[in-house]
C-alpha cells in the first residue's frame, strides 16, 4: 500500500519520530518505524521520559543495578535516558551513514531546570555528549535568552544541536544568529565545519492554542475573526521559512564553505483542536531541507490519510505575514505570545523532569534502594546536577548493548 509518508520524504521532509521508550526499542517498533515509514529521526523531551520512565515498563532490570550501585537520583535519571538514547542511536546509525549524517540523528535535552544557567547549560551539554558517546546525537537546548550562548559554545566545540522551544520569528532569527557564531568560532579556531548538524525547532499547535485563546477574547465580532483561528502557527512558520531562505544568501552563511545549513525542524504537531485536521501540522509544510517531527499519533494520521502537497511551505506567498498582521491589529502580541509560551513550555519541561525524579525515587524504592533524602539530590547539594552523570557513567554491557 502507498505511505504518504515516503512521499513526504520525496518531497524533502526528514521524518522523525517524537518519541522513545525502552519498550519502543526492546519490543523492535523503531526498527519497525525506520523500515516501514521511513523514520529518520527521533526527538525526546523531559516529558517523554516522564511518560516512559514514570510507566515502569521495561526499566525494572536497570533500576535495580543503579539501585545496587547506590545511585544519586539525578545521576539514575540521566544514565536512564542516556541509555535510551545511545540505543537508538545504534538502530539509527546505518541512516546516519546513509545520508552522510544528515539524518539518523537522536536528540536529548539538558535539564530544563538550568534554562536560564548559560555556564550550566554547557556543562551539562558536555556531560551529555560524553556519556552518550555518539556522532549522530543531537544535543537539545531551549532557545532561551541564556541558551543562545551556549547553542553557539556547544556549536564552537564540535557538538550538534536541536534549538527547541522556538515559538517567534525574532526569536528564530536569534537562533540562527547563535548557529552562524557558532560555526564562526569553530573557523576561526582552525576546526573542521564536517559532521556538524543543528536544527530549530519551531513549535506549532501551542502557537495556535495561545493565539485562538487571545482572539475569543478580543473585542471584536466572531464573524471578524474566525477566518484566524487555527491560522497563526502555520503562517508563522511559513514566515520563518523565508527567513531561512534568504539567510542561505547571506555573506555570512556563504564565507562558511563546508558547513550544512541549520534546518527548520517542525515540532507540537499533533492538532489540539479536534475540529481541525489532524495532519495540518504536517501536509501545510512541506518543503526541502525541513524535518517534521511527529508522535506516534501523528505518524499513524499521516500514513493513513495525509495528503502530501510539495512545497505548501511556500504556499501563498505574502499571505502568511499578513495573517500575522492582522492579528497584532486585532490586538494579539506575537511577541508576548512567544514569551509566554516559552516561559510556560520551560515551566512544562520542569515539572516533567521533577516528576520523573519522583517517578525514579519511588521505584528505586521499592527495589529496596536507599535513596537519598529529597534535600540531598537538589541542585544545591550537587548530586543531581548537570555534572553529576559522567563522574559514574562506567558502562557496562548488557544484551541491548551498552548499558551505563
Amino acid at each position: 500500500m502507498p505511505n504518504p509518508l515516503h512521499d513526504l520524504a520525496a518531497a524533502g521532509v526528514a521524518v522523525w519520530l517524537d518519541d522513545l521508550s525502552r519498550p519502543l526499542i526492546d519490543s523492535g517498533a523503531l526498527v519497525a518505524a525506520v523500515e516501514r515509514d521511513g523514520v529518520i529521526g527521533i526527538t525526546t523531551n523531559p516529558t517523554i521520559f516522564a511518560k516512559a520512565i514514570g510507566a515502569g515498563t521495561g526499566y525494572d532490570e536497570h533500576l535495580r543495578d543503579l539501585a545496587l550501585r547506590g545511585t544519586a537520583i539525578g545521576e539514575t535519571v540521566r544514565l536512564l535516558t542516556a541509555w535510551d538514547v545511545r540505543a537508538a542511536c545504534d538502530i539509527l546509525r546505518p541512516v546516519f551513514e546513509r545520508t552522510g549524517g544528515r539524518d539518523g540523528c537522536v536528540s536529548i535535552e539538558v535539564d530544563p531546570r538550568i534554562s536560564g544557567d548559560t555556564d550550566r547549560t554547557v556543562a551539562e551539554a558536555r556531560g551529555l555528549w560524553w556519556l552518550v558517546d555518539r556522532p549522530n546525537l543531537y544535543i537539545k537546548i531551549p532557545a532561551t535568552d541564556a541558551g543562545l550562548p551556549a547553542i553557539s559554545t556547544c556549536l564552537a566545540e564540535g557538538m550538534s544541536v536541536n534549538v527547541t522551544l522556538v515559538f517567534s520569528v525574532a526569536r528564530y532569527e536569534a537562533v540562527l544568529d547563535a548557529f552562524l557564531t557558532g560555526l564562526e568560532r569553530q573557523v576561526a579556531a582552525g576546526e573542521t565545519l564536517a559532521g556538524v548538524e543543528s536544527v530549530a525547532s519551531f513549535f506549532l499547535s501551542r502557537v495556535d492554542t495561545e493565539v485562538d485563546r487571545r482572539l475569543a477574547e478580543c473585542d471584536e465580532p466572531a464573524e471578524d475573526v474566525d477566518h484566524l483561528r487555527g491560522q497563526a502557527a502555520i503562517a508563522n512558520a511559513r514566515v520563518a521559512y523565508g527567513v531561512w531562505e534568504d539567510s542561505l544568501a547571506s555573506p555570512r552563511w556563504q564565507a562558511l564553505k563546508g558547513a550544512r545549513p541549520q534546518r527548520l525542524l517542525w515540532a507540537s504537531t499533533g492538532v489540539k483542536d479536534k475540529a481541525l485536521d489532524d495532519t495540518r501540522y504536517v501536509v501545510e509544510l512541506v518543503g526541502p531541507e525541513t524535518v517534521n517531527t511527529m508522535a506516534e499519533a501523528t505518524l499513524r494520521a499521516v500514513a493513513d490519510h495525509g495528503r502530501i502537497r510539495p512545497g505548501t511551505v511556500r504556499s501563498a506567498i505574502g499571505a502568511p505575514q499578513a495573517i500575522l498582521d492582522e492579528l497584532e491589529r486585532l490586538g494579539v502580541d506575537m511577541t508576548d505570545v512567544a514569551n509566554t509560551l516559552e516561559a510556560k513550555g520551560v515551566a512544562s519541561f520542569e515539572a516533567s523532569w521533577n516528576e520523573l525524579i519522583a517517578s525514579v525515587t519511588e521505584q528505586l524504592k521499592r527495589a529496596g534502594a536507599k535513596v537519598m533524602p529529597a534535600g540531598a539530590v537538589s541542585p544545591a547539594a550537587g548530586q543531581d546536577t548537570p555534572g553529576d552523570a559522567p563522574a559514574a557513567a562506567a558502562p557496562e554491557q548488557s544484551r541491548n548493548g551498552v548499558r551505563a
